[in-house]
């Protein structure tokens, strides 16, 4: 049995909708919007204004607060309140209606954030309706995060002890019950990519997975690499047989006792890629710790799907292996036999995450989805089309890659749609095997590698694969409620599509 490596920094929540300003916290969060003239006071700060005389917002304009999205301005209570700060948020131009939900949830999370180290903060920010309510309290409860596992001399402050919500709508209690499941999926995602490689071998994220899923109520089976052998799992015997530790394959299931539509979520689960023989280079490496993202996301999303209960059924696939070079490390021109039966020339060693990924989309077929969602970091090409904070959305119908544009959308995760031209197929023609692994073109990248993934699904299965190879790690400096390090993208969309699919929207 492998390790656990799941980092459990305990932060709890409570509702407190009547007064704040007779709190017991270090801070009151409240939030402005820029207007013509200076910052104007959004809903939810109208107590906190009355308790400091109702000149907040000159004050704030006299010290050059603009109300732009996520400044951040401090002001002292001088005992007009019980907590002696008020954070003052940004949420930029005052929309017409309500809140744009991601604003609110940006600007919650870089509240929360700046307010790391305290024990209890209390949030006022816009909450009228049930959307802002929860777009608050996820926005929050994602910026208070802190990856704290290696940390021994108090150089990182905690994330906040208690979170004080006042949510006024009237399905606040809701609300906050759906954030927290949310919140805690991405922080799951989140310490699992954020884990030093030498704490997560294949066996231990297994392990975890086997943790989440008991903890969950959730079937979870685990394939070893005898087992993996014994089955014809060639993709990830052949990416995983370099390395001393061996790979798995993970499968977790959620069933619903009135659903009616079954989901298939895939997620490659490289917990550390060198690139195999066809070796990266050393600064390539430094972020390859992530490489195991989508396999993560998938466990959370079936952690969180759990604690929501749509009327869907769902499985979960993780592809786990590590690639490394060594004496026993596939070669480039190997061939190797996926689950199923389909013979892929391996070319380059380097593009191991659609190999193993192979075996996992034949073997969810068995499952017989509506849908099957695949999720991984899996090509460089996606940052040089997209960058770091979009991800790409490919699929073999329009319905599938719009209602997964869709769902994202929603979810508050940036994709955008690509296609799968037809005529890149023959790129991967191979001189001795059905198909090659990579293209002897330069580029297009991203798209053959989706091309490649679309040969192992039916052609009568909806199917759309999630490229996260950039946005999966943040390797600049936060921003809103997204930390460096492991930003936990992909979860929250993979349970929107859940619920998406349980009430007939996809």
């Amino acid at each position: 049995m492998g390790r656990t490596s799941i980092e459990r920094v305990s932060t709890s929540t409570s509702l407190h909708p009547d007064s704040v300003s007779t709190l017991d916290v270090n801070a009151v969060v409240i939030g402005v919007t820029s207007g013509p003239s200076g910052p104007v006071l959004a809903p939810g700060a109208e107590e906190v204004d009355r308790a400091l005389g109702g000149g907040l917002a000159a004050s704030l304009g006299a010290i050059g607060a603009t109300g732009d999205a996520e400044e951040i301005n401090r002001l002292p209570t001088s005992g007009a309140l019980s907590a002696p700060l008020v954070l003052v948020v940004g949420l930029g131009k005052a929309p017409k209606g309500d809140f744009d939900p991601e604003t609110l949830r940006r600007a919650a999370g870089a509240a929360l954030r700046a307010l790391a180290g305290r024990d209890r903060v209390a949030v006022a920010l816009p909450a009228r309706t049930d959307a802002e309510a929860e777009a608050v309290a996820l926005g929050a409860l994602l910026g208070n995060y802190a990856y704290l596992r290696y940390r021994t001399n108090g150089s990182r402050r905690p994330p906040v002890g208690e979170v004080v919500f006042t949510l006024p709508a009237p399905g606040a209690e809701a609300a906050l019950r759906r954030a927290e499941a949310l919140a805690g999926a991405v922080h799951l995602v989140r310490d699992l990519v954020n884990a030093a490689p030498c704490d997560l071998h294949p066996e231990d994220l297994a392990a975890t997975a086997e943790e989440v899923g008991r903890t969950a109520g959730l079937e979870v089976e685990v394939l070893d690499e005898a087992a993996l052998v014994e089955g014809g799992y060639g993709g990830i015997v052949g990416v995983g047989q370099g390395s001393a530790n061996p790979p798995r394959l993970v499968r977790i299931a959620y069933r619903h006792p009135s659903a009616t539509k079954t989901l298939a979520l895939i997620g490659k689960g490289i917990t550390f890629d060198s690139g195999g023989l066809s070796l990266k280079p050393s600064t390539s490496m430094e972020t390859m710790k992530s490489d195991m993202g989508g396999a993560a996301a998938v466990l959370a999303a079936m952690q969180a799907i759990a604690a929501l209960a749509p009327a869907v059924n769902v499985v979960g696939y993780l592809a786990i292996a590590e690639n490394m070079p060594s004496g026993t490390a596939q070669r480039p021109s190997d061939v190797l036999t996926i689950y199923g039966g389909t013979t892929v020339e391996v070319l380059n060693t380097d593009a191991e995450g659609r190999l193993v990924m192979a075996d996992a989309l034949v073997r969810a077929t068995e499952d017989e989805p509506d849908l099957m969602i695949d999720v991984a970091t899996l090509t460089g090409a996606q940052m040089v089309a997209l960058g770091n904070r979009v991800s790409a959305v490919m699929g073999n119908t329009d319905d599938a890659r719009t209602g997964v544009t869709d769902a994202a959308g929603r979810a508050g995760e940036s994709v955008w749609p690509m296609p799968l031209p037809p005529e890149l197929r023959k790129s991967l023609d191979s001189t001795v095997a059905d198909i090659a692994n990579v293209s002897g073109e330069r580029w297009g990248g991203m798209l053959v590698a989706g091309i490649f993934l679309k040969e192992f699904v039916p052609a009568d299965v909806a199917w759309a694969h999630i490229d996260i190879a950039g946005p999966s790690f943040n390797s600049g400096e936060p921003y809103g409620y997204t930390p460096k390090g492991g930003t936990g993208v992909a979860a929250r969309t993979l349970v929107q599509i859940a619920e998406d699919l349980a009430s007939a929207a996809i």
